[in-house]
């Protein structure tokens, strides 16, 4: 079972699950900077399969080598375009107001939080999509995965006290995928996809 946690603690260690910024030098960090204004804009003009590395490269006027070098493959761009989106989401559940924020019961801010990251999957989903997929279990590696976890464990633990919290924040979270949620929005809009996934959260903590 997950642990019950009283909103100080919980808020403490999901702060220490939060990834620090990158502290860069400043030729690095306009570089940096270059690199994934170009990387949007070409991702937002073509979609993010049609773009190449070295088109990312040409647009931002940096070598290929410092591309490769910062960033691997269109994944980690991918990653790193998705980094402040999800810095922005961590804030507003660790201070924001309730529901989302400390001060509602645990079913509702589990609720306010399904609602707001399937605002944020579906608003950068070919991004999410490549950055779950790169690899296998790429997904459970990336450090904002292990600040979801949590935060939906320590709800799960106050919502459903008799369940696995751990095992079911995992079950939740594979709901909330961009590879399922790209699928879905396939066959059956997105719509309707948020309403099943919002219905499967439910589920989890509606009272018997």
């Amino acid at each position: 079972m997950g642990e019950v946690n009283g909103p100080q603690s919980a808020s403490s260690r999901l702060e220490l699950l939060r990834p620090e910024p990158v502290r860069e030098r400043a030729d690095a960090a306009r570089n940096r900077e270059k690199v994934l204004a170009a990387a949007a804009r070409l991702f937002a003009e073509k979609g993010v399969e049609a773009v190449s590395m070295d088109a990312i490269a040409a647009e931002a006027g940096v070598g290929k080598g410092t591309l490769f070098r910062r960033f691997g493959d269109k994944s980690g761009l991918a990653v790193a375009l998705l980094d402040a989106r999800e810095r922005d989401l961590q804030e507003r559940i660790l201070s924001g107001p309730p529901p989302l924020g400390p001060g509602a019961d645990a079913a509702a801010r589990l609720l306010a939080f399904v609602e707001a990251y399937l605002d944020y999957l579906f608003g950068h989903l070919d991004l999410t999509r490549m950055s779950e997929t790169a690899s296998p279990g790429a997904r459970y590696r990336i450090g904002a995965y292990r600040f979801w976890h949590r935060h939906l464990a320590i709800l799960l633990g106050e919502a459903c006290p008799s369940q696995d919290a751990d095992v079911l924040a995992h079950g939740l979270l594979a709901a909330l995928s961009g590879e399922l949620a790209a699928v879905l929005t396939e066959r059956y809009g997105q719509d309707r996809a948020r309403r099943g996934i919002t219905a499967l959260a439910e589920s989890l903590v509606r009272k018997p």
